[in-house]
């Protein structure tokens, strides 16, 4: 590890890495149970994701979690995920966020509210502006979500989801964190992008014993709305109705 990796990770305890897990005494009971879930799925030699079991195994992935009641320390975690960009060999990371197990398993929609609620909290305790040329519409084809002017793909996985197994992580739900800059050479328009994420759909559809979802397309797609992708139903019917994000100018 970098000194500045250290550094960055004793600076923001609400960052966590696989290490953590094993070393830190201070981390809640659930939390472990979840992360272990997490690990052996993701990690299982037919899980559709390469990219996602290739960095739980090389401990490139990174965490963060947030009580029912308390979400306050997930800005700061972002903010820290974001800026191990900073150096070049954090290229491919992800960040996976647990969310405490509600008491009684909820509904997809139950889950889909929660997921919105927290993006639109990290929206609001955002201190930078959006750039200027990104759409604030979710309607428009090009909205994505930002955070300190980064565009994020966000998506949620949750145990309601009974058809979508790739989308069952654990009793918690996990909201996955990927910034945009991660695809480069793999967006769904650049030959290694179409050819990798085929491959990943293909596997998606063999676990799911469904086919893709109809949602589910590449950014820039002026036939798609993005927002739709980031929580898809447990079905293959289009989502309908308005997006439950709003930018703070509208």
């Amino acid at each position: 590890m970098l000194e500045g990796d250290k550094t960055l990770i004793q600076t923001s305890n609400a960052l966590l890495t696989k290490e953590d897990f094993s070393e830190r005494n201070d981390l809640p009971e659930w939390l472990h149970r979840e992360y272990q879930t997490f690990h052996d799925i993701v990690t299982d030699k037919t899980f559709p994701c390469y990219f996602g079991m290739a960095g739980e195994n090389k401990g490139e992935l990174r965490y963060a979690y947030i009580s029912q009641k308390d979400w306050s320390n997930l800005p700061q975690a972002l903010e820290a995920f974001l800026k191990l960009f900073e150096n070049p060999k954090h290229k491919r990371h992800g960040l996976f966020v647990f969310v405490e197990p509600f008491e009684k398993e909820g509904t997809i929609e139950e889950y889909r509210q929660q997921f919105w609620d927290i993006l639109q909290y990290l929206h609001k305790e955002d201190k930078e502006e959006w750039p200027a040329e990104a759409p604030r519409d979710p309607n428009h084809y090009l909205w994505d979500f930002h955070f300190q002017g980064e565009p994020i793909f966000a998506f949620g996985n949750a145990p309601a989801y009974k058809q979508r197994k790739t989308r069952d992580l654990g009793n918690a739900m996990v909201i996955g964190f990927q910034p945009r800059k991660i695809f480069k050479g793999l967006t769904g328009t650049e030959k290694g992008g179409i050819n990798s994420r085929e491959k990943v759909r293909e596997r998606v559809e063999v676990w799911d014993n469904l086919p893709k979802h109809p949602d589910i397309s590449h950014y820039g797609d002026p036939t798609h709305n993005e927002w739709k992708q980031f929580f898809i139903g447990d079905d293959s019917v289009p989502l309908t109705g308005k997006c439950p994000f709003t930018h703070k100018d509208m």
